[in-house]
């Protein structure tokens, strides 16, 4: 009997909450690895690490320096799109694309492939393919060929944007691509095709891929062919996984998957979903990722249960799980900020966390955070942050900030995007005092809370944010001193996705596909050297 049937832990769906999306999954050996969408944050491409499928344990990012990754003036919800991970001759392969723009039909999906020998680096220099489309994914073939695959962009008015599956080889040796471009696939009437990736099992090869929208009509869908180019059948079944049709399940918008295989022979599906604080209502988390067994029919076809989500999966036979479950340090971290660089559980706006802008070592077990742009700039922001990974949170943070005007503020937010974000600062008066106040944007437009401002005396403040569902509560002390709420009870759904997307003339204005962040932010709106020192940074879920 495993260790796995003994405890009876199972897998626990989202097995990664908070902003993970379009998960790629990869084993080698017995190690299993998820790559997700960062958008446009550092570190791109998130990485996590597990020996059971059942704990999974952050790495981090792997694209953290200009060289491989330049998210200078990326838009809300572009940048990193749908990584893919995979493993050939003793190297990691890490395909992902930038993404531009959503404006006119087009999306400009610059494609980058880099390699390095661990999950996380140290990576190659990019190599540039093509911008055709984006979901890019690679083959690696039992001759010994490796495949690039992607969705068909086709920005021409009046045509199917989502324009099917294509396929061409990658020359591994020459690092690029050659030979024609073959499209395989053009999807089913679910539409909007995407998120390939491939896999070869007795005789077919087998071609997962997304349709119906990155929302609540989502899905899986598998199609294969006894020949790599070939044609494709899609499974007369229908889709594989979608929660589509089922509003009172907990988790929805199933799509977007990658499959593996265990040592044991057993097949897992890694796929999106979200949780919706109301049937179909607003998802402050984000997208996140789960896990659901698949079994093979006598008819070759892959399935998984009712074809719906679960939250509850059995773990894999043969594999370690403690009776215990661990907490994650994305749940549970106290952060004094004494290690020399900025643990794996945080990520920054727009640039990676460069001694230009982030120090920890002028002043030991503290993080320094040089002020940057305004909330709406989009090159040189100042904000370090970390993902919300439970519908009931706190987030504390131990300021010292001294403010010579207006201009510079300090403190700590719940962000979702540059339009809608709230921030709790010390700021200075026009007579230099300093002041607690605080700032809600919506949808672009700012405002003050009323009822919050107030002097203060010293330099050195406690902040806290604490999320209760739908509600947001903030509040600021002295160190050790009693909490003043700051403001009335905020409305935390308008850091959704959903809240976030909208759609001007049956096109997308603004696109919703990161979920909710708490952090620190400084802003030197004057460029006048403004700073803030942070002695510490706590966040805890209530799972």
């Amino acid at each position: 009997m495993t260790t796995s049937a003994i405890t009876g832990r199972a897998i626990r769906n989202p097995i990664l909450g908070g902003f993970h999306p379009d998960p790629s999954i990869l084993r080698v050996g017995s190690d299993y690895f998820i790559a997700t969408s960062t958008f446009e944050w550092y570190p791109g491409v998130r990485i996590h690490h597990s020996t059971n499928l059942v704990d999974w344990r952050p790495m981090g990012g792997a694209l953290n320096e200009r060289r491989l990754l330049d998210l200078t003036g990326a838009g809300d919800s572009n940048g990193v799109w749908a990584p893919s991970l995979s493993y050939h001759d003793g190297l990691f392969h890490l395909l992902y694309a930038d993404v531009a723009t959503f404006a006119g039909g087009y999306w400009d999906p610059q494609n980058y492939l880099v390699t390095g020998p661990t999950p996380t680096g140290p990576w190659s220099d990019p190599v540039v393919l093509h911008g055709r489309g984006f979901d890019a994914s690679l083959f690696h073939d039992e001759d010994g060929t490796t495949w690039m695959l992607s969705m068909v962009a086709d920005w021409r008015p009046g045509r199917n944007r989502f324009a099917g599956i294509s396929i061409q080889r990658y020359d591994r040796e020459a690092r690029r691509l050659v030979g024609p471009e073959h499209t395989i696939f053009q999807g089913t009437e679910a539409a909007y095709t995407e998120a390939p990736n491939l896999y070869r099992k007795d005789g077919y090869y087998y071609l997962v891929t997304a349709e119906g929208g990155t929302s609540w009509e989502h899905q899986v869908t598998v199609a294969r062919s006894s020949n790599l180019l070939g044609p494709y059948l899609a499974d007369p079944a229908g889709p594989m996984l979608t929660s589509y049709g089922h509003p009172s399940l907990p988790l929805q918008k199933a799509g977007h998957g990658s499959l593996v295989r265990t040592p044991a022979g057993q097949w897992y599906l890694a796929h999106l979903v979200a949780r919706p604080y109301t049937p179909l209502g607003r998802c402050v988390l984000g997208r996140e990722t789960a896990i659901q067994e698949v079994t093979w029919n006598e008819a070759g076809w892959p399935r998984i249960a009712d074809g719906l989500p679960a939250e509850t999966v059995p773990a894999p036979r043969g594999v370690t799980v403690a009776e215990v479950r661990p907490v994650s340090s994305e749940e549970s971290e106290d952060d004094d900020f004494d290690e020399p660089a900025l643990g794996v559980n945080w990520s920054t706006l727009r640039r990676p966390a460069s001694p230009d802008w982030i120090d920890l070592a002028t002043r030991p077990s503290f993080l320094r955070i040089r002020g940057g742009q305004s909330p709406m700039g989009r090159q040189r922001p100042s904000l370090v942050a970390r993902r919300l990974v439970s519908a009931r949170c706190e987030f504390q943070a131990v300021m010292e900030f001294t403010p010579r005007n207006y201009r510079q503020l300090a403190g700590i937010t719940a962000y979702y995007n540059s339009r809608n974000w709230y921030f709790l600062h010390v700021t200075a008066d026009d007579d230099g005092t300093p002041v607690v106040d605080l700032l809600a944007c919506d949808s672009g437009r700012v405002a003050v809370v009323p009822g919050v401002r107030r002097a203060l005396d010293g330099d050195r403040l406690a902040l806290r944010l604490r999320f209760e569902g739908p509600q947001l509560h903030f509040s600021y002390a002295r160190e050790h001193g009693t909490w003043t709420p700051a403001g009335p009870a905020l409305d935390a759904t308008t850091l959704s996705d959903e809240y976030a997307a909208q759609v001007a003339d049956g096109e997308p204005a603004a696109w919703g596909f990161t979920g909710a962040f708490v952090g620190l932010w400084v802003q030197d709106l004057g460029a006048e050297g403004a700073y803030a020192d942070f002695d510490s940074a706590s966040y805890k879920a209530d799972l």
